[in-house]
This record gives structure tokens, C-alpha cells and sequence, in this order.
């Protein structure tokens, strides 16, 4: 499944018009964006694993945490 969702974001970043994940990467960035404005983020690599997993719950529905 992390294959899949890692396919998933590449395709939508190389061919954002045709891809069906447009929305859930709009809607994960908008909340990372927030998140590292924010001042709570204490380490960058902290930003982008929130981004990942942001990105898998809206694609699949289910939290990412509970892997």
C-alpha cells in the first residue's frame, strides 16, 4: 500500500490535470503549509512525513497511524 500511495503522489506531481489525486494533495498541502508557518514544527523532516501521511489519509480514508 505505501507503494501505491507513493506512485500516487509522484503521478500527481508530474501530471497534475490528469491525475484523480489532485484534491487530496491540494487539501494535504494546504494543511502542512499550515503546520510549518505555524512555528510548532521542530524539525523539517517532521513537515514532510506530516505531508505523506496527510496525503495517504485523504487518499485512503483511513488514519495512517495505524499502520
Amino acid at each position: 500500500m505505501k507503494n501505491e500511495i507513493g506512485e500516487r503522489l509522484v503521478h500527481v506531481l508530474k501530471a497534475p490535470d490528469e491525475s484523480e489525486s489532485q484534491e487530496s494533495f491540494a487539501r494535504a498541502m494546504e494543511l502542512t503549509k499550515a503546520y510549518a508557518s505555524s512555528g510548532s514544527a521542530t524539525h523539517f523532516s517532521a513537515v514532510a512525513r506530516l505531508f505523506y501521511d496527510l496525503f495517504e489519509m485523504f487518499e485512503t480514508g483511513k488514519d495512517p497511524r495505524q499502520n
